[in-house]
């Protein structure tokens, strides 16, 4: 591949110093020597596939400068027999020929700001979805597109050697779907990435049906070229002198720049504008208004409790504007609060916390699994990607990013349910990554040694370099993730995930629709869902009052005869033996499709203000339950350090008379004990003796004194 890759580069080049040489007049002859050559080597239709992956695999060996017999050689010798199976051999085929071209493609530079580079990944994904010759076709109709030429009679491109004869144009009629996208997109690292190859997917086509169409993709890409070009840009030698960047440190984004448009840091009741900078290891805060003070830098890379959130900021340190992100550091004495104003929501400070977040999640991951050169490198180039693509859709399309599902690989993974095993996948994936190992081809299995992909697309965009010549030469020739014909384990857990978060999401959607408003409607609510246990406490209650003696007697005779056999042991795993086989039989025999609602009568509907004098009420009467537990607590400790010698005599006589009856005697007989005295005492027998022993234990009680208090105003050295 090497080989063929220092062989096509000249010829690019030769190409395109002909074309800008010889003018239409000049060439006549040319073109006739070119035509005749052209017949000679020219391209046959392979039967197996569609016409349009036909088109995309004659442009890929165009761009290859090889046949498509020879592709198809390749193809046999390079790839496994798994692959090479009836049921998936022209899509496999076709992978094959766009990921070699694609491989190839990238090597030029600013290939995304090419409009024929885009139409033909944008064929590719065409193509995939109807790659045999037995697959749907897209309407015929379509083709009469063909002889459009969005680049003149003279433009010439890489991709398209004639845009008047390509293949497939695309059009209004043509789209991609999720799975197309998510194969070739990656392909390209700067596009998409595997993680959230979905998630972008969802977020182009969210107002066209979930199907993607090429004036949409043509967007994001150009979108996304233009934020490559500023980074590019971003970084000069006063840039550099004036906050002391590292060698390999990276300018990623920059507010405040634009005075209607400031970012605002809040030391306390102060607020000072100022330009705010986020790099690849850390925030940089210049405050001032065109000409900038010395920035002050918050670290993100290294260790030291950082916490970052939304806060309410407001002047003269009132809260009252949630448009503020909140740093806070072991390095620093107080939190800092950096504020985005603007007069409509708060989609500035949404999209910078969710990229502060993402570089301080990445370095997270990096110091957790140990990550070291390369493999630091990879992790830290899949984040800073990764906001590449987070700043195009938000530019391009004007969406925030509460509207979508993250397009951040890190903080998708912190968020996403069971995104641990995310982080733990990539984390296998990365240390596969070997900078000494041979450069590996686009269509070699994932099993096997790997490059960093995502670093080298940042090396072959110029926006770093790497210190290793060999990564440097070969930055511009390695490709994405994917491989022909396979889906990486990080895909496939990918996919699970994707279905579990599906059913948690229509779960919680179910809780939504059933909260209620209202503390009387809740608590109605409550006591129905509640009514078995209710119930049950009930009649265990009208049992202990001994009103009907009959009932009574034969529960505490065969309680009893329970705990004497020690059955009673067996009472709980009973109980829920019980409850399994009621759920079996609910889901296997009872087949009522739909369990009906569960039904509530509400109390009568209350005002504001006798809402307002409910809550009071609950309120109040659970400050008087903590109050009552607090004075427990304290008569307790009176107690224990003999606030009340006499008391604390007799408490300590019982405990040793407790201790003696566990020691000697077995639990069953110990636990019979304590269910005859409680469940007996309102015997008639009993009951008035009863009544009198636990009279005189609350008059014991209320002379117990409480041990003492006191409350201690904390002094305030804020400054304000």
């Amino acid at each position: 591949m090497e080989t063929e890759d220092a062989e096509m580069a000249p010829r690019t080049d030769n190409l395109w110093l002909l074309k800008s040489i010889f003018s239409k007049k000049t060439k006549v002859d040319g073109d006739a020597d070119a035509d005749s050559k052209d017949s000679r080597n020219e391209n046959h239709p392979i039967p197996f596939l569609s016409p349009h992956a036909n088109s995309v695999v004659s442009h890929c060996s165009k761009i290859l400068g090889v046949s498509t017999n020879e592709l198809q050689d390749q193809f046999k010798e390079e790839l496994p027999d798994n692959v090479k199976q009836p049921p998936s051999y022209a899509r496999n085929f076709l992978e094959f020929c766009s990921y070699k071209t694609l491989h190839l493609a990238i090597t030029r530079p600013n290939y995304l700001n090419d409009k024929e580079f885009r139409r033909l990944t944008f064929d590719m994904m065409i193509a995939w979805e109807v790659p045999g010759i037995d697959s749907d076709l897209i309407d015929k109709e379509t083709a009469s597109c063909s002889n459009q030429d969005t680049e003149g009679e003279d433009g010439w491109s890489l991709f398209y050697s004639n845009s008047t004869k390509m293949a497939v144009q695309v059009d209004d009629k043509k789209t991609v779907g999720p799975e197309a996208f998510a194969r070739i997109a990656p392909a390209c690292p700067v596009i998409a990435d595997t993680t959230t190859v979905h998630n972008l997917f969802d977020v182009l086509t969210s107002s066209s049906g979930h199907r993607l169409h090429f004036l949409i993709y043509d967007k994001y890409l150009r979108s996304l070229e233009k934020i490559i070009k500023f980074v590019q840009n971003a970084v000069g030698p006063q840039v550099i002198a004036n906050l002391s960047l590292a060698e390999d440190e990276i300018v990623i984004d920059v507010d405040g720049t634009v005075p209607t448009q400031p970012v605002l840091q809040h030391t306390g009741m102060s607020a000072w504008p100022g330009r705010l900078t986020l790099t690849n290891y850390a925030l940089y805060f210049e405050s001032g208004v065109g000409l900038y003070d010395k920035a002050v830098r918050y670290d993100l890379a290294t260790d030291l409790k950082q916490v970052i959130k939304p806060e309410l900021t407001g002047p003269l340190g009132a809260r009252l504007f949630d448009k503020a992100v909140m740093y806070k550091s072991t390095s620093i004495a107080e939190p800092v609060y950096l504020e985005f104003p603007e007069f409509k929501g708060c989609s500035r400070r949404d999209y910078w916390l969710d990229i502060c977040l993402e570089i301080l999640r990445a370095h997270k991951f990096i110091r957790k699994y140990n990550m070291k050169g390369n493999q630091q490198s990879e992790a830290l180039a899949r984040a800073i990607i990764g906001i590449f693509r987070f700043r195009a859709v938000r530019e391009a399309f004007s969406v925030s990013s509460s509207n979508y599902k993250t397009l951040l690989c890190f903080n998708l993974a912190e968020s996403l349910p069971g995104g641990d095993m995310i982080m733990e996948t990539l984390s296998s994936r990365l240390k596969l990554i070997s900078p000494s190992a041979e450069q590996r081809d686009v269509v070699s299995s994932p099993k096997g040694s790997r490059h960093p992909a995502a670093y080298m697309t940042l090396i072959g965009l110029k926006i770093v370099s790497s210190k290793e010549p060999a990564l440097n030469s070969q930055a511009t020739c390695q490709g994405g993730d994917v491989c022909v014909g396979e889906s990486d384990p990080l895909e496939d857990l990918l996919k699970q995930l994707k279905r579990d978060t599906g059913m948690a999401e229509a779960a919680q959607a179910t809780v939504d629709q059933v909260k209620v408003e209202g503390i009387d409607t809740n608590i109605a609510v409550m006591k129905e869902l509640l009514f078995p246990l209710i119930e049950t406490y009930n009649q265990l209650q009208r049992l202990a009052s001994w009103n009907d003696p009959y009932k009574s007697v034969m529960f505490v005779l065969f309680f009893s005869y329970m705990i004497i056999r020690d059955w009673i042991k067996y009472m709980l795993p009973s109980i829920f033996l019980f409850l399994a086989l009621v759920m079996l039989w609910r889901r296997y025999a009872w087949k009522r499709r739909q369990l009906e609602a569960f039904k509530i009568v509400p109390p009568p509907a209350k005002n504001p203000v006798e809402q307002l004098l409910t809550l009071q009420e609950a309120v109040t009467q659970v400050e008087s339950l903590i109050q009552k537990g607090n004075v427990i607590l304290l008569k307790i400790r009176a107690l224990l350090f003999a606030v009340a010698p006499q008391a604390t005599g007799k408490v300590a006589l019982v405990l040793v008379l407790m201790a003696l009856a566990i020691i000697l005697l077995p639990l069953k007989y110990l636990l019979l004990l304590a269910f005859l005295e409680f469940f007996t005492r309102n015997m008639a027998l009993r009951k008035e003796s009863s009544e009198r022993g636990l009279r005189r234990v609350r008059e014991w009680w209320t002379r117990i004194p409480a041990a003492p208090v006191e409350l201690m105003k904390l002094e305030d050295k804020k400054k304000k």
